[in-house]
């Protein structure tokens, strides 16, 4: 019988034509990871590897089993059907799991193809978990990358949807865009759409969708998106009434593997180290836009505090001067730290040195491992303090403003900050004014700081226009606007233009601001 050492090694899960087995790959948990190896690798034959993107009920499960059934040289007439991927178990947990699964299939070389194939599956992109699911599945796929038994290139990214598409819908669009802000732009000419549940037609509606939806893909010498196209009824059941469009769907699946075989044969692998670095510098830039966004917002509670404070100096001016006992209330700005709610994935690392948040939310396992740390320092913090002054769990460090009562004494205590300004014996209100103008300083600074984070962001990313950033933008206009830098108020107005023409994006915001809303009234009602 053909196919039967493989059939002596699986599980029977259907007889009849064909009879369904599923097989049992070598399963490996690496930390947070999942591999799911079936074969022996031979280091001596080559391998290529997919990265495939798509919603729940897609048809990513039967492509990845039509994958392999390819690879193994499974043919129509052996009335055999294999499944790596448990598709009944899979629709049950995808919405419970970040877990990025690889799948390693070795040992068919030369059977249909002349290499191996990893194919790396991302369960989970815009269910009903939320955004923060997302982005602990972004921080698996980082950790593949990185990884010292890991993927170190890709050949293809497979954007997968059903050729009934006639839109893509605000849920798609949020999958895609989550993805393809992942890379940076060397990979473009890597990313093809995957049509599953296709008559081997041209997908027209399909197509126009993607166009749409400005999906960055590879094209073809037309200047067409490179598309492949599947059907997924290999595993159907053979009858007399059914068999010749089987035999059709199954030779619209072959064609397709084929084609997509010769794909990944010509195109020039992408490192993934340049797509960690980029990874890993985008993550360190959100970070420290998040970080100066707190910091101006820091300098500005000051700048309220000294202005009252000054107000009441003013107003009791005579009173303190004449009774070194007299108080007043002044508002004061503490650092306080506040515990996170209990979803998964949801912890902070915080600096104890600073005092002050350094990456949110973190997915990261240690504090080692964590995306902004480099070289033992962490790249967020001002002063770049060693990763052994941070501690990673649930508390967020949060400024308040109270306010106490003070004495003219107390107040001067607290700013003058040096000698000079004691001997000097500046009035207090001449001491609280120059405090004023190194925090207005300060806080153009910071406003440059985090304009230039934008810039490099905009510089390696693919798609820039991801929602990490465009959650930043308000704010740095607004703030730009308040100094009246007009060049900069300009790039930043043009860079959130070009994200708000472009209709994936637009979907993309609109889903994960749904998605919100749904998880504010699921609280609320609990």
């Amino acid at each position: 019988m053909k196919h039967e050492d493989i059939i002596s090694k699986s599980r029977l899960v259907r007889p009849g034509s064909p009879a369904v087995y599923q097989l049992r790959p070598k399963t490996e948990e690496i930390g947070s990871l999942r591999r799911m190896t079936l074969g022996e690798k031979d280091l001596d034959q080559s391998n290529r590897t997919i990265l495939l993107v798509g919603e729940t009920g897609s048809g990513k499960s039967t492509l990845i089993n039509a994958l392999v059934n390819y690879s193994m040289g499974v043919k129509w007439e052996d009335d055999v059907w294999f499944q790596i991927v448990e598709e009944d178990k899979r629709n049950l947990s995808i919405c419970q799991t970040s877990d990025v699964i690889v799948y390693q299939i070795f040992g068919f070389e030369g059977k249909t193809l002349p290499y191996s194939l990893t194919i790396i599956d991302t369960p989970g992109y815009g269910d009903t978990s939320g955004t923060e699911l997302d982005a602990a599945i972004s921080e698996r796929l980082l950790d593949w990358f990185r990884s010292d038994d890991g993927v170190y290139e890709i050949n293809a990214v497979g954007l997968v949807l059903k050729a009934t598409e006639n839109r893509l819908s605000d849920r798609l669009m949020y999958v895609f865009n989550s993805v393809v802000s992942l890379f940076g732009k060397d990979l473009e000419e890597n990313i093809v759409a995957l049509i599953t549940h296709s008559d081997g037609l041209t997908p027209e509606n399909a197509l126009k969708a993607l166009e749409e939806a400005n999906i960055k893909c590879a094209k073809d010498e037309d200047d067409e998106l490179l598309h492949f196209m599947f059907n997924n009824r290999q595993s159907n059941e053979k009858t007399k009434k059914t068999k010749a469009a089987l035999k059709s769907a199954w030779d619209v699946t072959t064609d397709g593997i084929s084609q997509f075989a010769d794909f990944l044969t010509k195109t020039r692998p992408e490192q993934m180290k340049t797509t960690v670095d980029d990874l890993k510098e985008r993550i360190r830039l959100t970070a420290c836009i998040q970080k100066l966004k707190e910091r101006i917002e820091l300098t500005e509670l000051k700048q309220t505090e000294i202005q009252q404070t000054q107000e009441a100096l003013k107003k009791h001016e005579q009173e303190m001067k004449t009774d070194e006992n007299f108080t007043v209330v002044v508002p004061v700005i503490c650092t306080d730290t506040e515990t996170l709610d209990g979803k998964r994935n949801n912890s902070a690392v915080r600096c104890t040195v600073c005092d002050k948040n350094c990456h949110y939310p973190c997915n990261c396992k240690s504090l080692d491992k964590c995306k902004v740390m480099k070289d033992g320092h962490c790249t967020v913090c001002p002063k770049k303090c060693r990763v052994s002054a941070h501690v990673k769990g649930n508390k967020i460090c949060v400024n308040k403003t109270t306010g106490v009562k003070m004495t003219l004494q107390d107040m001067k205590e607290k700013y003058e900050e040096n000698k000079e300004e004691h001997e000097n014996k500046l009035s207090l209100l001449e001491i609280l004014e120059k405090k004023m103008e190194k925090l207005e300083k300060e806080r153009d600074q910071l406003l440059e700081e985090s304009f230039q984070h934008v810039v490099n962001l905009e510089k390696i990313a693919l798609k820039v226009d991801s929602l990490s950033t465009h959650v930043h933008l308000d704010f740095l206009i607004e703030k730009m606007k308040e100094k009246g830098d007009k060049e900069k108020i300009q790039k930043l107005e043009e860079m959130k233009s070009r994200m708000e023409e472009d209709a994936g994006f637009v979907a993309a915001l609109q889903y994960s601001f749904n998605k919100l809303t749904s998880a504010v009234k699921g609280a609320t009602k609990k």
